[in-house]
């Protein structure tokens, strides 16, 4: 796996690339090409408690000017206290330039989530594949700073999850045939999940008709950024934003007693030590198609 070192933020970059940029000529003079400028999508995956916001505040912005994404796109159901998310953390994510959210199996941990997803009135999703009659929505149309449109969809997976939700499949295929195409220019999911076969099942399911389906929940990036020929970019599993020197967010102290004890323990943050950001940068060209993906990591 090659690694780009950038000088200015010490970022680690996996670089997976389709295809050259392409020239479009517009009009009738061949003298004056105009260049594709393709769509920068840059998705942070789950965003765990203080530490993790504390990263994004003061990192995310540095990234922005860097490599300037249309979209900066963020899970965010651990963002409160490590489990759930409120109207609070929310605004002080978007305030760090995230543009909008999606969810998982804690979006509806805490009573103030409820609240969020009734008024509808955020930019954030929570998985589509919820029973029928759970409050908020699956899908949303984001508008970019270029006023291209992205199609936000979230789904949970069901391998070895505790929740019984419905279709994961069938409710992506529901989204895309009730969102005419042309009412956005490129589309992501977020595939909250466990398994790294059901978020592959996805991808290939989908494959050429979505622009990237990237994997968020179990916390550790996977080296497995690829664009496929039908231009659909895919990563299992975009990586967590927080603490390090952790197990997935928690003080390892308690996750090695628990293993060790087999006995119950009450989570608690880890808040010291190295933290981590952690997220892929996309680029879409004009057609909707995937070009390159990039996973992003930063230890600071």
């Amino acid at each position: 796996m090659s690694e780009l070192l950038s000088e200015s933020f010490g970022l680690v970059a996996q670089l997976v690339e389709q295809k050259p940029l392409k020239l479009l000529v517009l009009g009738s003079s061949p003298s004056q090409p105009t260049i594709s400028i393709p769509m920068k999508i840059f998705f942070l995956g789950d965003i765990v408690g203080r530490s993790g916001r504390s990263v994004i505040k003061n990192h995310l912005p540095k990234i922005i000017e860097e490599f300037t994404p249309d979209l900066v796109i963020a899970n965010a159901e651990n963002l409160a206290g490590g489990k759930g998310t409120n109207r609070k953390t929310i605004t002080e994510m978007m305030q760090a330039g995230i543009d909008a959210f999606t969810g998982g199996n804690h979006s509806f941990a805490i009573a103030e989530g409820h609240e969020i997803f009734e008024r509808n009135d955020l930019p954030i999703v929570r998985p589509a594949n919820f029973p029928e009659g759970t409050p908020g929505v699956g899908w949303k149309l984001i508008t970019g700073k270029s006023q291209k449109r992205l199609l936000l969809i979230n789904v949970l997976g069901r391998n070895f999850m505790a929740q019984h939700m419905d279709c994961p499949f069938r409710s992506i295929e529901a989204i895309l045939a009730h969102v005419p195409r042309e009412d956005y220019d490129a589309s992501l999911i977020d595939v909250h999940a466990e398994a790294t076969s059901e978020k592959q099942a996805l991808r290939w399911a989908f494959d050429g008709r979505v622009s990237a389906v990237i994997g968020t929940h179990t916390h550790v990036p996977t080296a497995d950024a690829d664009v496929s020929d039908q231009g659909t970019a895919f990563q299992a599993d975009s990586g967590m934003n927080g603490s390090l020197d952790s197990c997935i967010g928690v003080k390892k102290e308690i996750i090695i007693k628990k293993y060790l004890t087999q006995l119950p323990v009450t989570n608690e943050l880890m808040h010291e030590g190295r933290m981590q950001m952690n997220g892929v940068l996309i680029e879409i060209d004009d057609m909707g198609r995937a070009m390159k993906i990039e996973h992003l990591r930063k230890v600071v």
